[in-house]
Parts: C-alpha cells; structure tokens; sequence
C-alpha cells in the first residue's frame, strides 16, 4: 500500500530511548526519567473538581464549540489583559485548539502549500519542523544553537540568523515559527528583540507564528515577552498559548491561538470542519482555573526553579558544567567533551544503560542538536540529586 506524508519521516529517536527504559524497568532496573517533558505537577484542584461537577451534567456530553465555548475565550482574554497588557477580542482574534501542537500544525495547512517555504529554528521542537512539511511546505532552518540562554545576546544571534535564512531563500519565505523561552535549547529573547523581528516581518509581509509554551515557566527575574505586546504585531503575528506547562494541564490539550484576525478566523474556519473542540467539560474547567486560580503558575514555577537549581548545581559538582536557563522546564547540556565523539544518540542511550538515567537526545531536535542532551526537570529534587550520583559513577572522565 503506497502511504502518503508518513513515509518521509525518519525513525523518532526519542522512541528507542523511551523503549530501552522501559526494557530496564522491566529488568527490575530504577531508571531516573529525565526524558521526555511530560509534567509531573498536579493540576490545580479547582479545575480537578470543576471538570468531575461539569462532567456529571449530562449537558455537557454533547458536541461543543470547534472554536471554544465563549467564556473559555474571554478567560484567555482576561489573561493576556492581566499579564502582558494586551487587549484581546475573543470574538476574532481567540480561537480554542486542542492543544498547540494541534494548533500549529493546522494553522500551516492555511499559511502554506507546496512551493512555500517557512523559517524554523534549529535545533527546535519536532512539530515546528514537521508541521510546515505536512502541509506541502519546505523549510529553511535557522541556526540557534550556541547562542546561550542570555535574552539578549540569544536574541541579536537569533534575528541575524533569521535575516540571512530569509535572505538566502528562493522562494522567500512566506511563514517564519519562533518560540522562546525555546524548547530544547532554552534560549530566551527579549521585548525589544520581539519588536525588530515585527518590525522586520511587516516590511517583508512575513507572518510570525510564536509559540509561547513557557509563557510563565521563567526564573531569575526574566520575564518572557509576548510578541503581542509589540505595537502592530497583530497585523503579522500570531501566538499561541497553551495550559500545559503553566497550569500544569499538559492531558487536557487546552490551547489557544491569538492575535491577527484574519489568521484566527481562517483557522476558525478550517477547525469547523475537522472537530468539534474538547470536551466541554474540560473547557468549562479551564476557564475556571485562569479565572479562579490566576496565581497557581507562579506555584509551578518555583516547583521547577528548585528542581533546575538542583540539577545545574549537581551537575556543576561532577564536573559537567552547563547553562542555568533563564525559561522552560528544561536543562540544555553539551555533551561532555570526554564522551562527545559517541554524539547525542549513543550518548543517550549509554546513560540509560550505566547510569539509568533517561534523557533525551540532541539529534532527535534537528541536525543543530546533536551535540547536546535535554535534561526534562520532571523529577523531584531528591530524584533529581539520586540522578547527579548516578551519573557521576557512570562518568569517570568527568
């Protein structure tokens, strides 16, 4: 049977990881799972009891709003009104997705098609690399990695980059994704920054899509800026904001994406054919935990705060010195100079076998990312000092 759009996708790297894990575990083995980011930090209680209140209405079992129930859409207004000062219409310019990934890839398939080209970071998050190539689209990478954590030194790297990706591309590129605090590399950008790529995309009639995931996920006093904040950025610019790492709601796939009308509407449009958005009770519960519960990120902030610092300062003390990140829920380390010819797969997977500590590999992120490791800080802080000591024995070179 001759397949279409799958068959060009390579093997995912992050799977033989999960796999050899797992084949530990089953051998009775205590493997430390600093892999995959997959939230460990319950969600908020209210929004726990909203959803089981909402779920016992037999109202609510019905097909629900493809584009998210009213009030879900004023909270996430009410939301961007709070924290960044930007003026939503929940009426055109918010639409509910069943979770960003589900967004973004979605919104490609109105912004490109075959013979358009997008701008993605690289290293980057496998969907922003994917999803223009689902939708017939090339892509024109743009180099991240090296440029640190700090916001504006990541951010002057990163706009250069970005110039020349643009500039060097026939055809010109038509869509450019961003997204900072920046999984994997933990990269973070500052507000004047946001306004020069505005600046830059509304001369070359380029969209911006940014993808905020770690909108609240920032330590030491950095706050991560919205590009909606930019003056002007809604005539070229989209965001999208999701619930998972914020509110810690990561299996309720609750997103949203905001900004530009037109954007918004069209993705609207195309969602009204494909779903009839989450269920509502999860919608209904949403809506109740940004309305009622607005401080509970900055709860799951310091969960991972502590949890990075134990782990930067940890690894600092076997030898293995890396970036503090300033965003995410993530630690971005290079591979130990020792053991850099293995690369990040071999790496990986000799972590898991001597040290059992999972992690996930550079490569899997894009060909930038191969010189790196992705720590997830998805482990509490006395899982997190076991990891260090583990690791320290498997790492005699250190």
């Amino acid at each position: 049977m001759e397949l279409r759009r799958v068959t060009g996708l390579p093997p995912y790297v992050f799977a033989e990881i999960n796999e050899l894990k797992l084949a530990a575990r089953r051998a009775g083995e205590d493997v430390i799972d600093l892999g995959f980011g997959n939230p460990d930090i319950p969600s908020p209680d209210i929004a726990v009891e909203k959803l089981a209140e909402a779920a016992r209405n037999p109202r609510n079992h019905r097909y629900s709003a493809s584009r998210g129930i009213p009030k879900l859409r004023e909270a996430i207004a009410d939301l961007y009104m709070r924290r960044f000062g930007v003026e939503i219409d929940p009426d055109t310019e918010v639409v509910t997705t069943i979770g960003a990934k589900e967004g973004l890839s979605h919104l490609m398939w109105v912004l490109v098609g075959p013979g358009d080209t997008a701008l993605v970071p690289s290293p980057s998050y496998p969907i922003h690399i994917y999803a223009p190539l689902f939708a017939g689209a090339d892509i024109r990478l743009v180099r991240l990695e090296g440029l640190g954590t700090d916001e504006v030194g990541a951010g002057e790297g990163f706009f250069a980059n970005l110039v020349e990706a643009w500039e060097s591309a026939w055809p010109k590129p038509r869509v450019a994704i961003l997204s900072f605090p920046h999984n994997p590399t933990t990269a973070c950008i500052d507000l004047p920054t946001m306004a020069r790529l505005v600046e830059w995309a509304r001369a070359r009639s380029v969209v911006l899509v940014h993808d905020f995931a770690y909108s609240d996920t920032a330590f030491d006093g950095y706050r991560p800026p919205s590009i909606l904040e930019v003056p002007g950025a809604k005539e070229v610019a989209v965001e999208l904001y999701t619930m998972t790492k914020s509110f810690s709601m990561a299996g309720w796939r609750v997103a949203f994406l905001l900004g530009n009308a037109e954007l918004v509407q069209a993705l609207t449009k195309l969602k009204s054919y494909l779903d009839y958005g989450t269920f509502q009770p999860i919608q209904i519960a949403a809506t109740v935990a940004m309305n009622e519960s607005p401080d509970y990120p900055l709860e799951v902030n310091e969960i991972y705060r502590a949890r990075r610092d134990a782990l930067c300062d940890g690894l600092s003390r076997i030898g293995w010195e890396v970036e503090r990140p300033k965003g995410t829920m993530f630690v971005w380390a290079p591979i130990p100079e020792p053991y850099e010819e293995m690369g990040s797969l071999e790496f990986s997977r000799f972590l898991v076998s001597e040290a059992k500590v999972a992690t996930s590999p550079g490569v899997g992120f894009g060909v930038g990312g191969d010189g790196y490791v992705r720590f997830a800080l998805i482990e509490n802080e006395k899982r997190i000092a076991q990891a260090v000591r583990m690791l320290r024995k498997a790492l005699p070179k250190l």
